[in-house]
């Protein structure tokens, strides 16, 4: 199936849960038989819904590839994607299994903490949970989160990255740090498949050794990596490529409210900006101003609600820095 074929731009790969956001807590929580809170309320979450969600809004055919359980939290998550025309065939419901709520405690003052169940279907997804005719009939892969969902290993990630290979399909991936004491060995093949690769700078440095971004950067690429795609916070991002080095810089004049899907955002935007056919460094940009809009807002998938809200971003970014 050629890529003009395809019936989807991008399928991603990875965990789709509910998050149930508890705020303000204060840390004598359990010294008082009934705490109130501003509000308790179910959100959809996880790397991949994430992902899918953003760059449904921006203008895309997006699906996605999770299990979920055969209970209330998954049809909740089944009826998020349809308001955001996500394709779900790529979903499997596992009746065996629970699927994966995250209860986050957030104090007045923005530390948080997470409880989480280490049986649910995050923890559970295996490559039997992956539709390889579905996630074929995409352009892009986007593996979400390298690490998150701990079953999808590095092994079990080549075997994935082969096959969206030889369908003709573009690797994207991120990463969060490893769950259980991974490293660089165990990720260095099927980072060989990856063409866009987005570590934040601290998760690169666990990973590399390195503490310069050079050197990180470096290091990451001699993996096989295409491009590797550096999130460096407040900076921006740096992108290391075959042709060498740059620095995109971030928004000017942002102030973050809640960072929390930050990097889900700024991945989305830069898949986006590949399907609209941008160069690298405006793909970079255009990545920046997706996850600055995120983070002006609480919750993951708030902040952008359209394309129109990145395009005016935009513009305030050429202005900003004379493009």
């Amino acid at each position: 199936m050629s890529n003009t074929e395809k019936k989807l731009d991008v399928i991603c790969l990875g965990a789709a849960v509910v998050d149930i956001p508890l705020r303000p807590v204060s840390r004598d929580i359990f010294d008082i038989e009934s705490y109130p809170v501003d509000r308790i309320a179910m959100s959809v979450g996880g790397d991949a819904m994430n992902e899918a969600t953003i760059i449904s809004r921006l203008g895309f055919k997006t699906g996605i590839i999770a299990c979920i359980g055969d209970d209330a939290a998954g049809q909740f998550i089944l009826r998020s994607c349809e308001k955001d025309n996500i394709d779900v065939e790529g979903i499997k419901i596992d009746p065996t299994i629970d699927t994966s709520m995250n209860i986050g405690l957030v104090t007045d003052d923005g530390e948080r903490t997470f409880v989480t169940n280490r049986n649910g279907s995050l923890w559970k997804e295996n490559i039997e949970h992956v539709d390889f005719e579905k996630m074929k009939q995409a352009k892009i892969l986007s593996l979400a989160s390298i690490f998150n969902c701990p079953l999808l290993d590095g092994k079990t990630l080549v075997k994935i990255f082969k096959e969206a290979k030889a369908a003709g399909m573009t690797i994207t991936a991120d990463m969060i740090k490893p769950r259980l004491g991974e490293t660089l060995d165990d990720i260095r093949e099927a980072l060989s498949y990856v063409d866009y690769f987005f570590p934040n700078f601290d998760e690169a440095c666990l990973m590399t050794g390195e503490t310069e971004e050079s050197k990180v950067a470096d290091k990451l690429f001699e993996c096989g990596v295409k491009n590797v795609i550096m999130k460096i916070g407040k900076r921006g991002c740096y992108i290391r490529n075959a042709a060498g080095a740059m620095i995109v810089p971030a928004c000017k004049g942002v102030t973050a409210i809640d960072t929390i899907g930050a990097g889900d955002n700024f991945a989305s935007g830069f898949i986006s900006a590949l399907l609209q056919g941008k160069d690298i460094r405006d793909c970079g940009i255009y990545a920046n101003c997706t996850a600055a809009i995120s983070v002006q807002y609480v919750g993951a998938t708030t902040g952008v609600r359209n394309k129109e809200m990145v395009e005016e971003m935009l513009e305030k970014y050429k202005k900003d820095y004379i493009l």
